[in-house]
């Protein structure tokens, strides 16, 4: 899951590397529209659907990992 988490950040940000400390704060490309994008593929990728809420408090790599594990 974590590994697959990182391709999409690396995909949707635009970034040619991209870790674990990945957040708003540290990638400047992660705005409103880039969370957007990101909620997208995120709920393709794993099947899912994404409340409000979660969505919201995504805002690290560590951050959507917590909320995967808890909705899969």
């Amino acid at each position: 899951m974590e590994e697959k988490v990182l391709e999409i950040l690396k995909a949707v940000f635009e970034l040619e590397t991209v870790g674990p400390d990945c957040s708003q704060e540290t990638c400047e490309k992660w705005d409103s529209l880039g969370q957007l994008n990101l909620v997208v593929e995120l709920e393709d990728a794993f099947g899912i659907s994404l409340e409000p809420e979660e969505i919201a408090a995504m805002q690290s790599f560590q951050d959507i990992i917590r909320i995967l594990k808890a909705k899969l």
